[in-house]
């Protein structure tokens, strides 16, 4: 059985509850490593000067604590695969299985890929493309007035 490694662990415990659930499920059927979870205002700057993020903090759904984004990547023979197809591949089914957690209700929110940030379905038309990155979609209890 997949279990996650220590520094995995730690990353996603900074993360909404709803993505600890996730991943969690996701980990008892598909390997694969939690990369980032939670940054604060230095591991955001970073992030965004080396274009691995469009978002200066705190304006990333990584920097909301918990964080409403995780990173997570395939691990296959014993090494993250970090090519676009295995992380697609990877994507989809994260995708699916929240969508099955969503609907029984496991979990409270919808995910968005950062391979499909429009949500239309169609991985090729992204100008920013963020592979290894799933967030929460804000629902109606999430929005204050």
């Amino acid at each position: 059985m997949n279990t996650f490694s220590e520094n995995s662990k730690q990353r996603l415990e900074t993360c909404h509850r709803d993505l600890r659930t996730l991943f969690g499920n996701v980990i008892q059927d598909f390997d694969c490593t939690i990369v980032c979870g939670h940054r604060d205002k230095p591991e955001q700057d970073k992030a965004f000067a080396e274009g691995k993020s469009k978002l200066q903090y705190p304006n990333s759904k990584h920097n909301s604590n918990p964080s409403m984004a995780v990173d997570a990547a395939p691990y296959i023979d014993g090494k993250i695969n970090w090519t676009r197809e295995q992380l697609l591949f990877f994507a989809g089914y994260v995708k699916s299985r929240a969508d099955q957690l969503y609907k029984t209700g496991v979990i409270s929110h919808r995910i968005r890929l950062g391979a499909d940030f429009s949500g239309d379905n169609d991985v090729t038309d992204e100008k920013f493309r963020d592979e290894p990155h799933f967030e929460l979609i804000p629902n109606k209890r999430d929005i204050k007035i």
